[in-house]
């Protein structure tokens, strides 16, 4: 019973440490708030640039296996470049040695319980007087102080080597073995962080029985090697039936710690003498976790320098080696990085929402283009090409779907002003983009039904449908291209008079048809025509949606990331002169 007891207290411990961290982590992030986009637009440069992203990226989320799946889930969505992906894989490395360093000052170096108690109290203060309004920043100090708790109680909870002897024979009748007890450890350390499924409780656990004596300093250095290989699982499972840039991008870290291990392994022994000789003290007792920690950092460090000079080679092996599965280089699904880890920050997962949602307005803008053709000649309207709108049409249905009932299921979570705001009008972008999807199937159907009953327009109302179109596909080129791009006061300003000019251009249009109507022209043609004008002003009035939807995006402090949408800009400009006659209108 006492045996059960300790160990529940041991898994108490840990998990107050965790549930600390948790909390930390999640007020350090909303306290970042959209600051985190801009460490994501900086993570598009140099290598030493992926760098400092992974590293500062893991430092935020307190787990290098939530930022690695997470860097997986970037590349799946096409917003990472292969090297791009491993510099950061690499930063993250580095970035995961700080929790040693949390552990080793804080847990076994000073009075933990005459720091937790305060800061849990000013955190407190923060989190619950919303005058203040500094309140991710009290629940940051919370989960600091929970940590610091968990840490006292972790410390407290290890049981001493003298309660049991023969599991402390056993560890010493492993060390006997050279390198082959070095391996042993190395798989011990793997397994652990597989189990625990985080490498910061890992390394917590391999720290706080180091000091409590139970290992010593080579053994929870091994240890400590394995759970950098452990730590590479999560991101693999993340990238099963990913794409298969994110099953490269999972296999490079794997390869990369993997590797890292092999190198330490003959320098072991000298490596350990090195550290012992540059931090102060003998590694027992309370130094030991310091000198651990130094030994984790030096050892990723090592590792980066060694990687860093031939990454994009390295990319390009790794590009090589990995087969690709997906023809297409992307996954099957359409909305193909939308995964649970994408939940792991809000602030970071709408950025390659807004990405999706660049391609689905490349889609719609090609949607149009189509129907536009149709348009200008019925006779091209066969069951094949309306078939291939009907799929385009579905496609955005699809993709609408996925992207609001994930930014829904995302939403139920605590989420900041700026980030809610950016979420509501994500799901109103996505909305206006199927609408435009709808009314281009609906003028497909239009250009079917005028070459099903053989329907001619006039040279001249075949001219004013053709200004009316250039109209329209300016209108929504604009839009289309802001969907990821930033906007200006004077772009919100054009965009407003492009709607107007769309809503008096239809008006014009409709006049014109009444007018011969007058004088004979044929009914159904021109009923059908006053249909089409319909259809074009909704699409107007959907562009601006999105235009102003984009503004509260700016206006929550989310800046512009580089659009993957190929969108032709040659007709951005076009359409801003209403068809003659406008003005009498």
């Amino acid at each position: 019973m006492d045996t059960v007891l300790a160990v529940l207290r041991l898994f108490g411990s840990l998990g107050l440490f965790l549930y600390g961290m948790r909390t930390m982590s999640e007020g350090l992030k909303r306290a970042a708030g959209e600051r985190l986009q801009s460490v994501l637009t900086f993570m598009t440069g140099n290598r030493f640039a992926a760098v400092s992203t992974g590293f500062v990226l893991t430092v935020l989320l307190q787990s290098s296996s939530a930022s690695t799946v997470m860097i997986v889930g970037f590349v799946n969505a096409g917003l990472l470049a292969m090297y791009q992906a491993l510099g950061m894989v690499l930063g993250a490395n580095i970035g995961t040695t700080m929790t040693g360093w949390l552990v080793a000052f804080f847990g076994f170096r000073i009075d933990i319980s005459a720091a937790a108690l305060p800061t849990i109290a000013v955190g407190a203060v923060l989190l619950f007087i919303r005058k203040l309004r500094n309140e991710e920043l009290g629940e940051a100090l919370i989960g600091f102080g929970l940590l610091f708790l968990g840490l006292m109680f972790l410390a407290d909870s290890v049981p001493g080597v003298d309660d049991f002897p023969a599991i402390l024979e056993f560890s010493q009748w492993l060390t006997g073995y050279g390198v082959l007890s070095t391996l042993a450890f190395v798989m011990v350390g793997g397994v652990l962080t597989i189990v625990l499924q985080s490498s910061s409780a890992a390394v917590t656990v391999t720290l706080t029985m180091a000091f409590a004596g139970w290992i010593d300093f080579p053994m929870a250095a091994a240890i400590i090697l394995g759970e950098n290989i452990g730590t590479t699982v999560t991101a693999n499972l993340a990238s099963i039936g990913g794409s298969d840039a994110a099953r490269r991008a999972a296999r490079g870290h794997f390869v990369f710690n993997v590797v890292g291990v092999l190198w330490m392994i003959p320098v072991f022994v000298p490596f350990l003498i090195l550290v012992e000789r540059i931090t102060p003290g003998p590694p027992v007792g309370a130094t030991l976790p310091m000198h651990l920690a130094v030994f984790h950092t030096s050892f990723n460090v090592l590792n980066v320098l060694i990687f860093l000079p031939f990454l994009r080679r390295f990319a390009t092996l790794i590009e090589r080696y990995v087969k690709a599965v997906h023809p297409s280089g992307r996954a099957s699904s359409v909305l193909h990085f939308v995964q649970d880890y994408m939940r792991i920050s809000p602030e970071l997962y709408l950025f390659p929402i807004r990405q999706e949602l660049g391609r689905m307005a490349s889609s719609v803008v090609d949607m149009y283009r189509q129907t536009r053709v149709l348009l200008e000649d019925p006779s091209t309207a066969d069951q094949r090409r309306v078939d291939e709108q009907q799929a385009r049409e579905e496609l955005s249905d699809q993709t609408h779907s996925e992207i609001t009932g994930f930014l829904a299921s995302c939403s139920t979570g605590h989420l900041s002003v700026a980030t809610a705001d950016a979420v509501v009008s994500l799901m109103r972008i996505s909305h206006e983009l199927e609408r435009i999807a709808d009314s281009c199937l609906n003028l497909t159907f239009l250009a079917e039904r005028a070459k099903k009953h053989e329907m001619k327009l006039g040279k001249k109302g075949q001219r004013e449908l053709l200004a009316y179109l250039d109209l329209v596909d300016g209108f929504l080129t604009f839009a289309a291209r802001h969907v990821n791009d930033r906007l200006s006061d004077t772009d919100l300003s054009h965009a407003d008079e492009m709607e107007r000019v769309v809503n008096a251009s239809r008006a014009q249009f409709k006049k014109r048809a009444r007018k011969r109507l007058q004088k004979g022209s044929d009914v159904r043609t021109e009923l059908l025509m006053v249909d089409v004008a319909n259809h074009l002003e909704h699409i107007g009035d959907f562009c601006l949606n999105i235009v102003q939807a984009n503004k509260t995006i700016r206006a929550s402090g989310f800046g512009n990331i580089p659009s993957v949408a190929a969108v032709d800009e040659n007709k951005v400009s076009s359409g801003m002169n209403p068809p003659e006659d406008e003005a009498t209108a």
